[in-house]
């Protein structure tokens, strides 16, 4: 077990552990899914972007839904797998998931937002955590119509609801992917604060820029 060894043994397991998850949430299934359907690149539409949003464009719920799902779950399958060599491992690969869908090497390191990603790794590390972030973002979208700022609030509670559990590595996992999820959004952070950005439920130019 790589968590009861030196560095020198470990340092295989664990840079295997945060390949595998970057690999596992690199698969565009955005792209993957509207193509199968007969409906062309996605990144050729709205945002540009292989996430739900931008599925959802295409006028497909099924598909957006099914992108959303699998987004989710590569984060969470990365997690449940490495967890067999422990919880430091599961966080790599978590970690490692949640780069694969924001940079995939295959689409030259533009991906997704990471929203539904970041969920799945959740789910996988602490079911609670994952809960609370969906309940939040449920509410700020329901309130404020607004699927970027859900995201950017509910981000913030998974730091926070893991350091209160007492899980304090996975805190700082959750710190490091608020950053980046944070990074991701900074065009929809801009729209937010000049009044610009659209609201769920209404139609978006062709320059709308969300996951």
């Amino acid at each position: 077990m790589p968590e009861t060894m030196s560095w020198a043994l470990a340092w295989p397991f664990f840079l295997a552990a945060g390949l595998f998850g970057y690999l596992l949430g690199s698969i565009p299934f955005g792209l993957v899914l509207t193509r199968l359907a007969g409906l062309g690149d996605v990144r050729k539409i709205g945002s540009g972007n292989i996430g739900t949003t931008n599925v959802l464009r295409t006028g497909r719920k099924d598909l957006a839904a099914a992108t959303l799902l699998l987004d989710a779950f590569k984060g969470t399958v990365a997690v449940w797998i490495a967890w067999q060599w422990g919880p430091n491992t599961a966080i790599l690969a978590g970690f490692g998931a949640f780069l694969g869908h924001c940079y995939p090497v295959w689409l030259g390191f533009r991906g997704g937002k990471g929203v539904a990603t970041y969920i799945g790794v959740l789910i996988g590390l602490n079911l609670w955590t994952a809960l609370i972030f969906c309940g939040l973002w449920l509410i700020v979208a329901a309130t404020t119509r607004y699927s970027s700022l859900s995201a950017l609030i509910a981000s913030l509670s998974a730091p926070a609801a893991l350091w209160w559990l007492g899980e304090g590595q996975m805190a700082e996992l959750a710190i490091l992917l608020t950053i980046l999820l944070w990074w991701k959004h900074r065009e929809n952070i801009s729209r937010l604060v000049s009044g610009t950005e659209s609201r769920i439920g209404k139609k978006r130019d062709e320059h709308g820029k969300s996951e």
